[in-house]
């Protein structure tokens, strides 16, 4: 099996042990240590495993036994091997279907058999190095699954749930229910109820003893506690029943037809990988969310594939269920504080310890307790917020088809289709495309919608067509896509319409910029006047404030008139001057105003003239008092995502705010906050300071008591706070989303947002409103090369422990 392990797999193996992805690195020593995160981790990963297990096993109709070998196998084998150090695998729900059909069809012994030869075919394709392929199986087809296969469990644990015994098929099972309600067993009834209750209602547990005993799994309070009532109400029910070891039935020789056996080892691997291998991807957004996280190395991929065909190997050997990553019990792992691989080998350990040690225990419990267990689970696989999310991208019908089709044909019957519809889904967006000409003041615009093909070229031949000899065109590509043939097509009859005196702009109509003309690309070369660097260039949505230019840049000022921001044509706007203005005397920071000033008339002011007029007759009411540097590359709007009225800037070199009575005759920053706070009523006040401040670089260098003898030098004295505050050894420095600051500039940065939060507490409108409860400081620091904001956080047990917590998905009040 040595010379299956994927590339980089040695090396990445060698590299974790040396630096555990998600652990500080440990000794070289031979001592095998544990972390405690890992342990209690393990322990929570446990108690929720095992019931359910016992409950998968039973919904595929499989020998109890098998979901615990499944389990252990799951934990030692695939948390060794596998390259998601979090992920917990195991008997899996999305699973059961398939699992039991196997069962129904070929028998106990062939189904191991079957599990042992996916294995292989899993190990085969980590060799091939194709685990990203599975990434790209559209979402929309892998919830729609999950959702048909949670649907047919449920429908079968319904009649264990009412004290019977389920059918083969989602249809017989419909239609044997109202029989079954008829002959409900009370006893059975009332286990289930208890069940579901305690499922439901134990998350919910309020107050300060609710949050502690919301640290033992719902799952088994709730098959606890039925089984404590049921053996203590001395009820009749059916029960686990674990046979003697020695009676374990293991795998079996293949036997059946050779298309159906191959068809059925597929499915069972291409199940097994993509769930294996879309849950590792969750667990590593997981990781990364989590508080301190840090830095968090991605896994791999080829070697969690690896370590899932292992594992279904040898737990199809021993007599287990087949084995894939379980979400479940991987949040529960990575929500429990888990560290490293050692949480999952030892939450496997411990399920052995239990399958030799509590038997008599397990055999208590009912199966109508399991079976609601997992009907609960099956029902959560159908999620509204997957079905929100397909709707929103237009989906539906590939998640419906998808579903219905595992439901009444199949697994792989309902996965086929759902590929074939979402095949003609695509190609149905790919054709459709709207082309569309009108003349407006002389200029006439053809507009083009969806992706831009071989098959649209007709329909925009046709369109072009339509333009007049000489005319102004404005060609608006509302797409992300045009390939070679319409490329030509366009490109030919610009290059044919300008020599005959027309213009032509293309632009993309969602970001109202112009892209480079295809003559551009295609010569080569710039235009004249233009480097070859900016010849291919091609606008993006942040074009708008990034230091880029679409548009021709200055010619030098002795060159002639100056060029217009389109190909072959000049243009006059009210900001713009004459096309026959001369250019001399113009320097490239005026004329990257006046541009800038044309194309916000031209583009931005018709979609904002509303807003403004509105807030020109209401007047401004920002809810936020927004201090932050002069930097110019901190754009506040930007960082912020906020619009016109929002916010009221102060900006100054520093982002500085001198304590009251040291303003040495500059009152600005003063009145500025009393303004905002006492005037404009904000409710909130942020100081946001910034990586690579030159300010703060400048008070590190400065010499202690030196004279200021400029007007820079004395506006820097107020942040003299800030450095005494970095050098005093007994102040607790802030620190960066759980690490130190990198260097000595960063850690002025951020001790002067602190410093400045103080100064504003010191000023008397802001002490007023705070007392008030009518105004909150925030603290935020922007690093420009992360492009990555922090809010500052001060955590209540230390008053002196302020962190800085990375914003991801968190949206600011403004």
């Amino acid at each position: 099996m040595s010379a299956c392990v994927p590339a980089g797999a040695t090396e990445s193996a060698h590299t974790e042990r040396a630096h555990p992805p998600h652990s500080p690195p440990h000794g070289r020593g031979p001592r095998f240590r544990v972390a405690g995160a890992d342990l209690s981790a393990a322990v929570a990963v446990f108690l929720i495993a095992l019931p359910l297990s016992l409950g998968i096993a039973l919904a595929t109709g499989a020998p109890l036994q098998a979901g615990l070998v499944a389990a252990a196998v799951g934990g030692l084998v695939a948390g060794r091997l596998g390259g998601s150090p979090l992920q917990v695998s195991g008997p899996a729900a999305g699973l059961t279907v398939v699992t039991a059909d196997l069962i129904h069809q070929y028998g106990w012994r062939v189904t191991c058999a079957i599990t042992v030869l996916a294995g292989l075919v899993q190990l085969g394709l980590s060799c091939l190095r194709v685990a990203r392929g599975a990434l790209a199986v559209s979402p929309a087809i892998v919830h729609g699954m999950l959702a048909g296969i949670g649907v047919t469990i449920a429908v079968a644990q319904a009649h264990i749930v009412l004290g019977g015994e389920p059918q083969s098929s989602v249809p017989d099972n419909l239609q044997a229910l109202p029989a079954q309600l008829a002959r409900l067993d009370p006893a059975a009834l009332a286990v289930s109820v208890l069940t579901l209750a305690a499922l439901l209602l134990w998350p919910r547990l309020p107050g300060r003893a609710g949050h502690l005993l919301r640290r033992v799994p719902a799952a088994l309070v709730a098959v606890a506690g039925a089984t404590a009532v049921a053996t203590a109400a001395g009820l009749v029910l059916p029960v686990v029943d674990l046979p003697s070891w020695r009676s374990h039935a293991l795998a079996g020789l293949p036997e059946g037809p050779v298309l159906g056996l191959a068809a059925a080892v597929l499915t069972t691997a291409l199940v097994c990988s993509v769930q294996s291998l879309l849950g590792a991807v969750a667990v590593d957004k997981l990781a990364s969310a989590r508080p301190g996280a840090g830095h968090v190395v991605r896994s791999d991929l080829d070697r969690e594939l690896l370590g899932q065909g292992a594992a279904n190997v040898v737990s199809g050997a021993l007599g287990g269920l087949p084995v894939a990553g379980v979400a479940v019990r991987s949040t529960a792992n990575v929500h429990a504080g888990a560290v490293s691989r050692n949480s999952t080998m030892i939450h496997g350990v411990l399920v052995v310890a239990a399958t030799l040690l509590l038997v008599p225990l397990l055999e208590l419990i009912p199966l109508a307790s399991l079976a609601t267990l997992v009907m609960a689970v099956g029902l959560r696989m159908v999620s509204l917020h997957h079905i929100r999310t397909v709707t929103r991208h237009r989906e539906v019908l590939v998640y419906a088809v998808t579903a219905l089709g595992v439901i009444c044909l199949g697994v792989l019957e309902g996965v086929v289709l759902g590929i074939a519809v979402a095949v003609g889904v695509a190609l149905h967006r790919l054709t459709r495309t709207r082309i569309t000409h009108e003349e407006e003041d002389g200029v006439h615009h053809v507009h083009v919608r969806g992706q831009l093909t071989f098959l649209a070229v007709p329909r925009l031949s046709r369109a072009l067509h339509l333009v007049p000899q000489g005319a102004d065109v404005v060609v608006a590509l509302d797409g992300s896509f045009m390939d070679h043939a319409a490329y030509e097509t366009l490109q030919d009859w610009q290059g044919t319409h300008t020599s005959r005196g027309g213009t032509v702009e293309i632009t993309g109509r969602r970001t109202g910029v112009r892209i480079a003309e295809p003559a551009d690309l295609a010569s080569g070369h710039a235009p004249r006047g233009e480097s070859g660097t900016h010849g291919d260039c091609r606008c993006r949505p942040w074009t708008a404030w990034r230091n880029h230019q679409c548009d021709r840049p200055s010619p030098a000022p002795d060159t002639g008139p100056l060029p217009d921001e389109t190909s072959g044509s000049v243009e006059t706007d009210r900001t713009a001057p004459a096309p026959d203005a001369p250019a001399r005397g113009r320097t490239p920071g005026g004329f990257q105003l006046v541009r800038g000033l044309s194309t916000f008339q031209r583009r931005t002011a018709p979609l904002v003239r509303g807003e403004l007029a509105r807030l020109a007759r209401e007047g401004q009411r920002p809810s936020q008092l927004f201090l932050t540097c002069a930097d110019s590359r901190v754009v506040t709007s930007m960082i912020t995502s906020s619009g016109p009225g929002d916010l009221f800037v102060v900006r100054n070199v520093g982002n500085l705010v001198p304590p009251p009575g040291a303003e040495s005759g500059d009152d600005s920053v003063a009145a500025a906050i009393e303004y905002a706070v006492d005037v404009l009523a904000v409710r909130s006040i942020t100081v946001c300071g910034h990586s690579g401040c030159g300010a703060m670089q400048a008070l590190l260098d400065s010499r202690p008591a030196s004279p200021a003898a400029t007007p820079l030098g004395r506006w820097l004295r107020h942040g003299g706070p800030s450095l005494e505050r970095l050098r005093d050894p007994g102040a607790s420095a802030p620190r960066l989303a759980g690490r130190a600051p990198a260097d000595d500039v960063e850690r002025l940065c951020l001790t002067n947002v602190v410093q400045q939060l103080e100064h504003l507490r010191a000023h008397e409108s802001v002490a007023r409103a705070l007392k008030e409860g009518r105004l909150e400081l925030h603290g935020v620091y922007f690093h420009v090369g992360e492009a990555q904001a922090y809010l500052l956080a001060e955590h209540a047990e230390q008053e002196e422990d302020r962190v800085f917590d990375r914003v991801r998905d968190v949206d600011l009040a403004v």
